[in-house]
């Protein structure tokens, strides 16, 4: 019985030191200023830039092969710290991605939730709670608001609602220059 854990804990040992040389030797350098650009975006994992998520798209701007206004999610506010970054001139969102809309949640009514999995194969990241036959249900924390659940549920029991903004998403609004105040400024200087 010892001899049986010691020849374990030696695997174990040998196995571990292999995986992390491994993991030195091989390891694969990520380009910084893709990093970057995944960073900025929503990672909703939509795909309505026309890549495959967020990262594909960060891929893509970084290679010259993609504009910076493709993500609807976004929006105006993505597009400026894009073109921040880059140091580029900001662009209107592309109208052929869609338009920018508040962020909003899936609700599943569960009265009218048959089970069939559907809406858990569609999303992205995983915030639908549920097994066949049974309820499912949105983990509100996890859910992106990207819509692809919508669609693909054959009771049409998905609804999208807006973000209630809370303490965690709430910013403070930009200030509208009025008559008053740019003339006050004008004057000043």
């Amino acid at each position: 019985m010892i001899a049986a854990i010691l020849a374990l804990t030696l695997l174990a040992a040998v196995f571990g030191a292999l995986l992390g040389y491994a993991s030195v030797r091989f390891r694969v350098e990520s380009d910084p200023i893709v990093d970057k650009i995944d960073a900025l975006l929503p990672q909703t994992q939509c795909g309505q830039c026309g890549y495959g998520g967020c990262h594909p798209y960060a891929e893509a701007i970084a290679r010259g092969e993609a504009d910076i206004n493709r993500c609807a999610p976004g929006g105006e506010k993505v597009i400026r710290a894009l073109a921040d970054l880059l140091g580029r001139e900001p662009k209107p969102l592309d109208e052929e991605v869609g338009e920018e809309k508040p962020a909003t949640v899936a609700v599943i009514d569960e009265q009218w939730c048959i089970g069939c999995t559907k809406c858990i194969q569609a999303c992205p990241v995983d915030a639908i709670l549920g097994a066949a036959r049974q309820m499912h249900t949105v983990i509100a924390a996890e859910c992106t608001g990207c819509e692809l659940c919508v669609p693909v549920c054959p009771t049409e029991c998905i609804h999208m609602v807006p973000v209630q903004p809370d303490i965690r998403s709430w910013t403070w609004p930009f200030p509208e220059a009025t008559g008053r105040r740019a003339a006050a400024g004008a004057a000043g200087a």
